[in-house]
């Protein structure tokens, strides 16, 4: 039982669980800023700013160098592996929603035996800007900062 427990004093993971929350919860105010609609739904969305994936790794890569050494094999990994999500996170996820607005274009203009082919819209808001990327990523920053100087 002690292991699982350990979870709750694993610093690196609740840093990245912050990160994540944080930025999703800053999507509400800047999506009210930006559209002039409030929306809480957008805690529970993709896309965005800020990207919570690029919140998420960077606060989880800041506090593995912070507790397990900056010249540390893990803190290179742990770089390594979000690199790799804050380029999926603009470049795959972001396409996959260009894709979308297309089809969806298509599924609203297309009629077969004058029958809408789906009714059903594709989700749009995926991907992220490589702007949203960079917004996520300092957000889990200042996230994994704020940590460290409040519970070192």
């Amino acid at each position: 039982m002690q292991p699982i427990l350990g979870l709750f004093s694993n610093h690196v993971l609740l840093a990245a669980l912050l990160g994540w929350f944080v930025a999703q919860a800053l999507k509400i105010p800047i999506h009210y800023h930006v559209e002039h609609k409030l929306d809480f739904g957008r805690f529970f969305g993709s896309g965005g700013m800020p990207s919570s994936h690029s919140s998420m790794v960077t606060a989880a890569a800041v506090m593995t160098g912070a507790t397990a050494g900056f010249d540390s094999a893990v803190f290179a990994i742990s770089v390594v592996l979000a690199m790799i999500v804050m380029y999926d996170a603009a470049g795959v996820r972001r396409e996959t929603g260009t894709q979308a607005v297309v089809i969806n274009q298509i599924l609203k203009d297309v009629l077969i035996n004058g029958k809408k082919i789906s009714d059903e819209e594709l989700k749009e808001l995926v991907g992220h800007t490589p702007l949203e990327v960079l917004g996520g990523s300092l957000t889990g920053l200042m996230v994994a900062v704020v940590y460290l100087i409040i519970l070192f």
